[in-house]
């Protein structure tokens, strides 16, 4: 298969265009820091990939900072909202075979125990800039399919983790921070929130489901990639902790704080795995151990 990734040089875009690759697909990459093409800019966009002329087209570029969201909301909402759409019209126009549009498990926001596990009928009730913006890429890409018969296969993707993901997430920022006691001898961990609740997946498990539900995903339809299961905020960093070379303990640092914070998001995986036979296979410990090595060797540790 042809393959065109955008955002292949993201955390999740490496680690797709590898998966992709090793089942012998022709993988052309789109990342803005390699080629320059502006996720916002409709016409380098639509020349890109019409040029590429791609089977398949894997829509992962984007803003992905939660946090940061809040404050630059209007940058989020381009990147994210417009820049589906700018995918979406280019693959239109590139007569693409099928597209997936992989958005966020935040657009669910806000929910109660009685909802749980969030199947994709839930209602979206986005609360950060960046569910907002997620929220109408999903619209835009199943109008696509509505109103143009683009066969757009939606994802709703929760938390995922693995070698490679910034600091600017959970599990890596404590990952990072542990590797920094061990190098310069400190002992503190500073941490925000650790009450929430998530849903999460190894990035590798994640692109596994992606290219599954390229191949086998009904056009038009829409499904949570997330393992069912819940952990906290408080047991990833114990785990995490627990691997460190030497003692260390958590400080709560309210400047890592968001201004508002989701309890809890946890998926319902039936959809997918009734399509695609998916399961998750690499366990939270091994996952964490690897998020570990990989800021020990970032670090230089």
């Amino acid at each position: 298969m042809r393959a065109l990734v955008t955002g292949a040089g993201g955390f999740v875009g490496v680690h797709l265009v590898r998966h992709l690759e090793a089942h012998g697909d022709d993988v052309i990459q789109l990342e803005r820091t390699v080629d320059g093409i502006d996720i916002a800019d409709a016409e380098a966009i639509t020349d890109a990939v019409v040029a590429a002329k791609p089977e398949a087209v894997y829509h992962l570029a984007g803003a992905s900072d939660v946090g940061g969201s809040w404050a630059a909301p209007r940058e989020t909402f381009v990147a994210n909202a417009v820049g589906t759409l700018n995918v979406l019209e280019a693959s239109r126009e590139a007569g693409a075979d099928r597209v997936l549009a992989v958005t966020s498990a935040d657009v669910y926001g806000r929910v109660t125990e009685a909802e749980l596990p969030l199947d994709e009928d839930q209602p979206l009730r986005p609360v950060s800039p960046y569910a907002a913006s997620k929220v109408a890429a999903d619209a835009l890409a199943q109008q696509a399919w509505l109103g143009h018969n683009l066969p757009v296969v939606r994802v709703r993707a929760f938390n995922h983790l693995g070698p490679g993901q910034s600091d600017h997430f959970v599990a890596p920022s404590i990952a990072a921070r542990i590797a920094r006691n061990e190098r310069d001898g400190g002992d503190e961990v500073p941490i925000g929130n650790m009450t929430p609740l998530r849903d999460v997946t190894d990035v590798r498990d994640v692109v596994r489901a992606y290219r599954l539900l390229m191949t086998s995903g009904e056009p038009g339809a829409v499904y949570n990639v997330c393992s069912g299961a819940a952990v906290s905020v408080e047991q990833i960093a114990e785990a995490l902790l627990g691997m460190a070379a030497r003692p260390m303990r958590l400080v709560s640092d309210p400047a890592l704080q968001r201004p508002v914070d989701i309890p809890v998001l946890v998926g319902d995986n039936g959809a997918l795995r009734r399509t695609t036979g998916w399961r998750p296979t690499i366990e939270l410990e091994q996952t964490l151990a690897d998020v570990l090595t990989d800021w020990r060797a970032r670090l230089g540790c």
